[in-house]
């Protein structure tokens, strides 16, 4: 149980964000989100939240942009006055093959999945050092341990977002800040549910479990590394992808 523990989850109104903020309220605690721009979805997911019998507090941030970072923290502990929990999940593509992408694309991909994630990570650092306490956890994804053509600038984030998560584990082990990431595979959200059935079904025959995942398996995940359970790991990688990067 997380009674009494703040949970950040950015990019929190929608998709596998929402379904992490669902689980993380369900098991009591109290949830800040921050979201990019699509006030109705936040909503959506506050109310939900807040039906679950917890705070609920929704900030629209840009988490790749160092002053909006400061301000959503600033936000959450003048509200709850710490902050347990932080789960790096913003993100966006912007897919073209490498011939073709374009460098604002890349930059843009770099800035809110790489960048967004070690500006929260260095902002949640302080707090959590000082409880002696805290659970980061990552969002990365299968296609940073395998690859995925037309996503360059995707897999280089999530691959980098690998990386920072062993780094700031091994930073903050000595504070009890434990740091791992979730990797999950194709997931079944907006993206994927607008996608033509032989897509679809193409996708699923290279799954061994033989289907896409769903955005609560992801959030089970995160929701174990979150809690005193997953105490004594650390700098791990947990895929959630159905066997794909076996």
């Amino acid at each position: 149980m997380l009674k009494g523990k703040t949970a950040l989850v950015t990019g929190g109104s929608r998709g596998i964000g929402r379904a992490v903020c669902e689980k993380l309220a369900e098991l009591g605690a109290d949830i800040v989100f921050s979201y990019a721009g699509n006030a109705a979805a936040a909503a959506e997911t506050q109310q939900a939240c807040e039906a679950l019998g917890v705070r609920v507090l929704a900030v629209q941030a840009d988490v790749g942009k160092g002053e909006a970072v400061e301000a959503l923290f600033a936000a959450v502990l003048r509200e709850f006055g710490r902050v347990d929990i932080l789960v790096n999940n913003a993100g966006i593509t912007r897919d073209s093959l490498l011939m073709r992408m374009k460098e604002d694309d890349f930059d843009q991909v770099i800035e809110t999945n790489l960048k967004g994630a070690f500006l929260c990570m260095k902002a949640a650092a302080r707090p959590m050092m000082k409880q002696r306490a805290g659970r980061i956890v990552n969002i990365a994804s299968v296609v940073a341990l395998r690859g995925n053509a037309g996503q360059v600038n995707y897999c280089g984030s999530k691959a980098g977002v690998i990386g920072m998560t062993k780094a700031a584990a091994r930073e903050l082990a000595g504070r009890g800040v434990t740091v791992n990431a979730v990797a999950p595979g194709f997931i079944e959200t907006d993206m994927t549910a607008a996608l033509p059935e032989d897509v679809r079904s193409s996708m699923a025959a290279g799954i061994p479990l033989a289907r896409l995942g769903r955005a609560e398996d992801v959030a089970n995940a995160v929701a174990f590394l979150a809690s005193d359970e997953a105490a004594y790991i650390t700098g791990q990688v947990l895929a959630v992808d159905g066997g794909m990067a076996m």
